[in-house]
């Protein structure tokens, strides 16, 4: 159907096109199958389904307009039935750098450029939302990845990388990091939370909205779900030390800074060097040797159970 619409051909459709099926995402079959695999019985037939039946002929339609949005006939002077300027009458500024897209606009907007995108480009996938902090990620290698998305030309006063082996969520764009789930906030992880599908399950009941089964989205909308509670990233960083069960070093980034923790045991590397320039983290040492002035940094590895933060 792709193939047809973006060369101006003929859609073939069997019949009526009125033909009931189930359609699920590859991914998800597959998770059905892996599943299966491991916990199913010996001789025991399953069938994997989605609960998304629709017809053969709404897929097709369905198609054609995302791909109207996407890539309209200008040859015949076509405009897509939604755009974004006509829905909230204000020009906005659409970047694209390679998968993904900046969009800038007034924050009264907000809401509607929300409701937007969810109603019309649902296959899209909001990376953030904020004044100031841009997630770009993907699946790769760390080179190819930083180049794919420029980041050497990219400037600011903070930055955080994450390169990450999957070990327990599986390993797609959306399962990378940083996760944010506030306005000009993300989270960054290395090690396990044991308790996250409880806190899920609390989180989900007070409005907040997951993407992913990965347990450092979990801690992402822990953090932003105690801030919008009244408390600041200092003191949600301290009380999570009791609510959040596991081995983790965390960094946070926000608008005005970055901050990081250790559970208790602090059983997860994590060195932080400072100079009167900049502040560095890594996991390990061999991280940061490259950096400017290295030699005569302030090099520590930060206590456990103890929030640090720095503000520009």
């Amino acid at each position: 159907v792709i193939s047809k619409c973006l060369n101006n051909t003929n859609i073939p459709v069997y019949g009526d096109g009125k033909q009931i099926r189930d359609w699920i995402h590859v991914e998800d079959h597959v998770s059905g199958l892996l599943f299966d695999l491991r916990h199913g019985k010996s001789g025991e037939k399953y069938n994997i389904g989605s609960d998304n039946e629709l017809t053969n002929i709404d897929v097709v339609k369905a198609i054609c307009e995302i791909l109207d949005e996407l890539k309209p006939v200008k040859d015949f002077n076509y405009r897509p039935k939604t755009s974004l300027d006509k829905l909230i009458h204000q020009g906005l500024e659409i970047s694209i750098i390679d998968t993904h897209a900046i969009i800038n606009f007034e924050t009264k907007y907000l809401e509607q450029v929300k409701a937007l995108l969810g109603d019309h480009f649902s296959f899209l996938k909001i990376m953030s939302i904020g004044d100031s902090i841009e997630i770009y990620k993907e699946v790769g290698p760390p080179e190819t990845v930083a180049n794919r998305f420029h980041l050497s030309k990219m400037v600011g006063s903070h930055g955080i990388g994450h390169t990450r082996m999957a070990t327990e969520s599986a390993v797609t764009t959306m399962g990378a990091h940083p996760f944010s789930t506030g306005t000009d906030q993300c989270l960054v992880h290395n090690g396990s939370l044991s308790n996250h599908n409880s806190l899920r399950r609390k989180l989900i009941k007070n409005g907040i909205k997951f993407e992913t089964d990965n347990d450092t989205e979990v801690a992402a909308a822990y953090l932003t779900f105690k801030m919008n509670e009244g408390y600041n990233l200092g003191d949600a960083l301290e009380v999570g030390l009791d609510e959040l069960d596991g081995f983790y070093t965390f960094l946070v980034g926000t608008k005005s800074g970055f901050g990081v923790l250790r559970d208790p045991i602090a059983c997860k590397p994590a060195v932080l060097a400072e100079t009167d320039q900049y502040v560095a983290f890594g996991s390990e040492y061999r991280a940061l040797v490259n950096l400017p002035n290295i030699d005569n940094a302030k090099v520590w590895e930060p206590e456990p159970a103890t929030v640090y933060f720095w503000e520009h």
